[in-house]
């Protein structure tokens, strides 16, 4: 076992245990999902011998290049798409994937719907929301957040487990996971995919139930290979 990676594990565990013991319930559990995105399968597998199982990747073609030979290893791994998904690549998504993060339009809703029925997967989503209205990032405006998971739910027959966002840069992220949190109650949805390496316990503070951690694991990230 790759002792730097077990200490890095241990160590945000630790975090998350104690923000939880500090800030109280909900949620009453809390999982945490590393970001692997650009991370060769090397570099991942010393994570997967510590017990780690939950793993976050942004590019359906970058998990099709490594995340299967891992799952032949460890088979119980649980993969979350947390980037945007593009509607030609939904029917790989589904069969590479087992909770989609970034469902943010009706057209890729309806989409994985569909391939869902194809495949004979039904697999949990997030809605993502663009929290703070952000023109360069994706997700349903704050305004349309319960509408659209009604929307998923009757017309599509999607699962939406919980709500997921990234707060804008350089502000205190706070505000903004509490009005997620608003809005999953508003929604009906018991899951809140919010905070990653810098803010998860300001996240968790706010109601978390899923945090995005990479760097503070796995460190510096590589340079992205293009193709991706």
């Amino acid at each position: 076992m790759d002792a730097g990676a077990a200490s890095n594990l241990a160590a945000i565990r630790d975090r998350i245990a104690r923000a939880q013991a500090r800030f109280g319930p909900p949620p009453a559990a809390v999982t945490l999902v590393a970001v692997s995105k650009t991370f060769p399968a090397e570099a991942i597998e010393p994570f997967l011998a510590a017990g780690q199982r939950v793993f976050g990747e942004n590019r359906v073609q970058e998990a099709k290049d490594k995340w299967p030979g891992l799952r032949q290893l460890y088979p119980d791994i649980e993969l979350h798409l947390i980037g945007p998904l593009q509607t030609n690549k939904a029917r790989e998504a589904v069969a590479l994937f087992d909770v989609i993060e970034t469902v943010d339009r009706e057209k890729l809703a309806s989409i994985l719907a569909a391939e869902m029925a194809r495949a004979g997967r039904i697999l949990p989503c997030f809605v993502q929301v663009n929290i703070g209205l952000e023109e360069q990032k994706a997700g349903i405006a704050p305004a349309e957040t319960v509408a659209f998971v009604e929307l998923c739910r009757s017309v599509h027959g999607l699962d939406i487990v919980g709500l997921m966002c990234i707060p804008p840069d350089g502000v205190p992220p706070g505000p903004y996971f509490a009005h997620l949190a608003t809005l999953g109650r508003a929604a009906g949805v018991a899951q809140l995919s919010m905070g990653m390496s810098g803010d998860f316990e300001i996240g968790i503070a706010m109601g978390a139930t899923h945090v995005r951690v990479g760097s503070a694991l796995f460190g510096h990230r590589p340079p992205v290979a293009t193709g991706f």
